[in-house]
């Protein structure tokens, strides 16, 4: 598992969106919540990509970009969008990397069964510094926790 800490330089990433290409060096000088989750059309995914649609202009005002992560694909993601009109943008990570690299693959328990899954968790980062951390995230008021961070940048 990477050791991703407050204050350090975020790990470097390259994802696929609808919208093309989705760099780390892309938000140089600027603001971004990366937040992974699950698995797209799930309630609590869905609620969560609500949730951040809900509040992006708000991001957008404060000078973030928000774009969630999970290995679904780039089409699929783009029918969770269109499903749900979502206004935040999806990245598609199938083979894991960047999750990993964002220590968000982890162990996980269900009816004592276990097994490696996606830790729900969000990252603001600034001009590629990690500023904050939320791990195992519920979902019910996240992501207004989030825009109050980054309005507190």
């Amino acid at each position: 598992m990477a050791d991703v800490t407050e204050g350090a330089q975020a790990p470097d990433f390259e994802l696929e969106t609808a919208e093309g290409p989705a760099r780390l060096s892309d938000f140089a000088g600027r603001t971004l919540v990366l937040y992974f989750y699950p698995k797209d059309d799930t309630p609590g995914c869905t609620r969560e990509a609500q949730d951040f649609s809900a509040l992006a202009p708000e991001f957008a005002k404060a000078g973030a970009t928000v774009i969630g992560v999970s290995k679904d694909s780039v089409k699929k993601h783009q029918n969770f969008a269109k499903k749900y009109d979502l206004a935040v943008r999806l990245g598609a990570d199938p083979e894991g990397a960047v999750i990993e690299r964002y220590g968000s693959w982890v162990e996980k328990s269900l009816y004592r069964r276990q097994y490696m899954g996606i830790d729900r968790s969000t990252f603001l980062i600034q001009d590629g510094v990690t500023r904050k951390i939320w791990r195992k995230v519920k979902v019910p008021g996240h992501a207004q926790q989030v825009l109050d961070a980054v309005k507190a940048l």
